[in-house]
């Protein structure tokens, strides 16, 4: 047995840092973890060798923080970023006009500026009160045999102050000084932090989103008196009050009343959705008009609000192949960089026999090589993906399944309750009244959506002596001594039994035997969903599109031909338990999505590249396909293709430009051309722009229904 806790982790700066817990944590038996920078959060699945406090132990020793999570993330400012930052920009600001003086005919002329001792005053507070946790990080990543952006910024820092320590006490006349590097060096990088910190207050949008949908207090009737509790007091069973304006507070369902609900937030549906007695609601829908009373029926972590925001929580977390490689990446590049600086001072001090003219570009090296913007390229996208995708009612499992989506080469769609309503209704009957009242009073065991139909068609009631279902075919039993057989054509078939020459045009036929001999018939249709025909035919611009059905293929095909779809792109009698073979028929040479309902289509689901199952909230299986659909809109199906490849676009620009700002700035810093402190000012930049870059993500519009390829 396993179990997944998340921790909340304290100390990280840099990818380095990310890549080293994970590195540790998965080291371990029967442990695998995943650490996201961006949130500051680790997602690990542990065996019950271990238990919470092992691993909270296990990364405190490699000098972070750990605690269990105990409430959904929304990332909190750094005020405390923000203090240092302040401190070290109004003691840093002389330094800064001490560097002007030096230029030619700079209006800035201040002598005093340039004593040595007012510039030390000046830098030691910074280097070692504001920069000590830099010094701390540092120290910790060493001493757990890694090194991360706290080592390249003490390394820089220190030799810039040190140096200039050394030339204030041991040079009377021109010292070389450079207080002013590494001070301002300290101040540019918490700049970069502070900025960074608020762009990603943003990136967690779609999580407080769905944490103010939560209601606070709720009304509970008891002997018809009204009592406010709080959210937390509720327990199944009771009824709750409802007015106008006010949220649903828990799952439930309605036993008095009528009201529009609007679920925008949970399903993207702007259009309020009618409800009545018997029907179930969602905790965190808005009553717009009518007075309700709900019964509750789940409470707590089990309401759909708190599933769909463990979903997104998740999918937040979990990183995307791409992500993986880049971590790779970031995971050698200090100890790299650390070469190529001594390298720098090496070649410099060769060249020019002054160390003073040595130590500039190494410094620049150190800095300007940061990895901090690729740690955060790809987590603060995929952040922003999901977010944007929750808010549009559509649910991806985790970053692989995001990146996973805009490769798919085919996509299928399930027939009943995906491509239709859902709601099949007898078109036609044919044979005799006593069989067909004999086989719609077995339906009414039966929960299938076309016994459903049959049974809205003819309420009658006689008892039951036997019954029995068979899974994808039918049902059997008996009533008044006559053996029933009710289902399929395939069913009769491989029975032996004749069937008659019935037909109705586009429909399914259920065929009702009394003692071994068809005798009566329903003819049931689902009609197509408003949006099938468009999303179909945009899907078919880029993807190719199929139909996977247990229904008779003339049925099939004559769906198929409304749709636009050619009959070789259809796949008719084809049981539940026989669509995971075609689909992996199909991935002998595409890579496939499946549509479906969540629950009969479960195998093929799984067996899919991606797994997509379409719901309507409460009647979902959060949990069950790769990406979940809350709202009824098939063009949702293509705005999460298009949500796919809208991020791993953003992704791939925010990588290009981290790795090509390294691989732009090294050698830049190497041959001298960059002071240091504008490679602090570059790196900070670096690492802002790419969550910038991200947050662009949640502004670019998603079309109402078509792929951006």
């Amino acid at each position: 047995m396993s179990k997944t806790i998340e921790f909340d982790i304290e100390g990280m700066t840099c990818a380095a840092c990310s890549a080293r817990i994970e590195k540790v944590l998965n080291r371990m038996d029967g442990v695998e973890a995943t650490v996201n920078l961006p949130l500051e959060t680790a997602r690990v699945s542990i065996s019950d060798a271990y238990d919470d406090q092992a691993i909270i132990e296990k990364i405190r020793k490699i000098g972070y923080g750990a605690t269990v999570k105990q409430a959904p993330h929304a990332t909190k400012s750094n005020r405390r970023m923000l203090y240092r930052f302040i401190i070290a920009a109004l003691l840093s600001l002389p330094l800064l006009a001490s560097m002007l003086t030096h230029i030619p005919n700079s209006p800035f002329h201040l002598p005093f500026l340039m004593n040595p001792w007012l510039q030390f005053a000046l830098a030691t507070p910074v280097q070692f009160i504001i920069g000590a946790p830099f010094y701390s990080g540092a120290y910790k990543s060493l001493r757990s045999g890694s090194a991360n952006m706290d080592v390249l910024v003490a390394l820089g820092t220190s030799a810039a102050y040190f140096y200039s320590v050394a030339e204030m006490l041991f040079v009377s006349n021109m010292p070389h000084l450079y207080f002013e590097t590494s001070a301002i060096l300290i101040t540019l990088v918490l700049l970069g932090k502070v900025l960074e910190d608020r762009a990603k207050q943003q990136t967690t949008g779609a999580i407080k989103s769905l944490l103010s949908l939560q209601a606070k207090e709720a009304v509970v009737l008891e002997d018809g008196q009204e009592r406010t509790v709080s959210i937390d007091a509720i327990q199944t069973g009771m009824i709750l009050l409802v007015k106008p304006g006010n949220k649903i507070p828990t799952d439930g369902v309605i036993r008095a009343g009528d009201a529009y609900l609007d679920e925008s937030m949970l399903t993207g549906e702007s259009a309020p959705v009618h409800k009545t007695v018997g029907e179930s609601v969602i905790g965190g829908t808005l009553n717009t008009n009518g007075s309700l009373q709900v019964e509750a029926t789940k409470i707590g972590q089990a309401t759909v609000l708190s599933q769909i925001i463990r979903v997104v929580e998740q999918a937040q977390t979990e990183k995307a192949p791409i992500q993986r490689q880049a971590d790779r990446i970031s995971g050698v590049f200090v100890p790299i960089v650390v070469a190529i600086a001594l390298l720098t001072l090496a070649a410099w001090w060769m060249f020019t026999g002054s160390f003073a003219e040595a130590i500039r570009p190494a410094i620049a090296v150190l800095v300007i090589a940061c990895p901090c913007a690729l740690g955060l390229a790809t987590p603060t996208s995929i952040m922003v993906g999901t977010g944007k995708g929750a808010e549009r009612g559509i649910l991806f499992k985790g970053g692989a399944q995001l990146e996973n989506l805009q490769h798919v080469d085919a996509v299928v769609f399930d027939k009943t309750g995906t491509l239709t309503v859902g709601r099949p209704i007898v078109v036609e009957t044919f044979g005799t009244e006593t069989a067909l009242d004999f086989a719609a009073a077995l339906e009414r065991q039966s929960e299938h959506p076309l016994a459903r139909a049959i049974t809205a068609e003819r309420d009658v009631v006689f008892d039951i002596e036997r019954f029995h279902v068979e899974s994808g075919h039918g049902i059997t039993g008996q009533i008044m001594g006559h053996d029933l057989i009710v289902g399929s054509a395939r069913m009769m078939q491989e029975r032996g039994l004749t069937l008659p020459d019935w037909t109705s045009l586009g429909a399914t036929l259920v065929y009702v035997a009394v003692d071994g001999k068809v005798v009566a018939g329903y003819a049931i249709r689902d009609a197509l969903k408003d949006s099938a025909k468009e999303t179909i035919r945009r899907l078919r611009q880029t993807k190719e599109v199929y139909l996977l059905t247990g229904d008779r293929r003339e049925v099939a095909e004559h769906l198929a031909e409304e749709l636009g779809l050619d009959p070789a792109f259809v796949f008719a009698d084809v049981l539940p338990v026989e669509k995971a073979d075609v689909i992996q028929s199909l991935q002998q040479t595409k890579r496939v999505a499946m549509v479906g309902d969540g629950i009969n289509d479960a195998p093929a689901l799984v067996t899919a590249d991606v797994g997509i199952a379409l719901g309507s909230g409460t009647d979902v299986a959060l949990e069950a396909a790769d990406v979940t659909l809350l709202g009824h809109d098939l063009k949702q199906v293509l705005l999460a293709i298009e949500l796919s490849e809208q991020t791993m676009k953003n992704i791939r620009q925010n990588l290009v430009f981290a790795l090509g700002y390294n691989t732009i700035g090294i050698p830049v810093a190497f041959l001298g051309l960059l002071a240091p402190w504008l490679a602090g000012a570059a790196m900070a930049f670096s690492s802002v722009s790419v969550v910038t870059n991200a947050l662009r993500l949640k502004r670019t519009p998603l079309s109402e229904g078509g792929t951006s390829s």
